[in-house]
């Protein structure tokens, strides 16, 4: 197996801002990045045209391209038809910047996708994703939802009954690895159609029995709801589950990268790493893993 998927690196990752860490995703060998988008200097509400122009640039001229943008606007994902409206918009407004940027993914969390399908938490969601689903279609671009809170089988039962593709995925082994204990060597083969990005990343399951909503939450579960920084928390110190180096978890990498291959995956491999005192070196080391595979 050889395996020539471009390598990408979460910017975010090194933890010193946009222009440094772009800077580091060319020193480790990265051939994209991926950034988060929702507030701060990539806020697309305060990046203007000319600003815009000027990084896309700048990202061009560090011989880098951008695999993705995050837009993961945290709470209970689309759960809650309260917040759903402004929600929807700015993810619209994250994926107009990712066009402007050259690129037309922007990854996100949706929350967990109920067991019910008649309940209102699922309609909920249903109504807001397929209404993003078809803004993304209609721009020939995707939001990728990520994977974990819930087995690949019921996402995808959810992901059929939008109207469009638009709402697809971003495929993260770690994540079910650490959370439900799915296979992600058969997640790729069950999601394949919808799998436009992934995150490279790896993970122990500490627990025979990871509840999802005390990971991420869920609308009217008393536990605190989703955020970046508590996931990393639970990531590095937490009881049920631990995110470890690329190669060292349970993911099964040759035969992950083997399905993946077999669906006929192009796409990036970005690496996402959210815990650790040294992400510049774990993050090097990553790289180095994956050009492994290549041979």
């Amino acid at each position: 197996m050889s395996v020539n998927n471009p390598i990408g690196v979460i910017v975010d990752s090194f933890q010193l801002g946009v222009r440094e860490g772009l800077r580091k995703a060319k020193e480790v060998g990265a051939d994209g990045v991926q950034i988060y988008a929702v507030a701060g200097e990539m806020d697309p509400d305060i990046l203007d045209a000319a600003s815009r122009k000027e990084l896309r640039e700048y990202i061009d001229s560090l011989g880098l391209t951008v695999s993705a943008l995050v837009g993961d606007l945290a709470g209970h994902g689309f759960q809650d038809k309260n917040e759903n409206g402004w929600k929807v918009e700015k993810s619209k407004r994250i994926l107009d910047l990712a066009l402007d940027l050259g690129c037309n993914i922007v990854t996100t969390h949706i929350g967990i996708v109920p067991d019910d399908e008649n309940s209102e938490i699922y309609q909920t969601m249903l109504q807001a994703c397929d209404e993003i689903s078809r803004y993304a279609s209609s721009k020939n671009a995707f939001f990728a939802i990520e994977t974990g809170p819930e087995r690949a089988e019921h996402l995808k039962q959810f992901l059929d009954k939008l109207s469009t593709d638009g709402l697809s995925v971003n495929f993260d082994p770690a994540n079910m690895v650490m959370v439900t204990g799915d296979d992600p060597v058969q997640g790729v083969y069950t999601l394949g159609r919808y799998i436009v990005h992934t995150h490279a990343k790896d993970g122990v399951k500490l627990k025979d029995y990871v509840d999802p909503r005390k990971v991420y939450g869920m609308l009217g579960y008393e536990h605190e709801a989703m955020s970046h920084e508590k996931l990393a928390a639970e990531a590095e110190e937490g009881e049920d589950f631990r995110e470890v180096p690329l190669g060292e978890g349970s993911v099964d990498w040759q035969n992950y990268l083997q399905a993946l291959q077999d669906i006929g995956y192009t796409g990036y491999l970005t690496i996402e790493r959210e815990v650790g005192s040294q992400p510049e070196k774990d993050i090097a080391a990553a790289v180095q893993f994956l050009k492994g595979f290549r041979s």
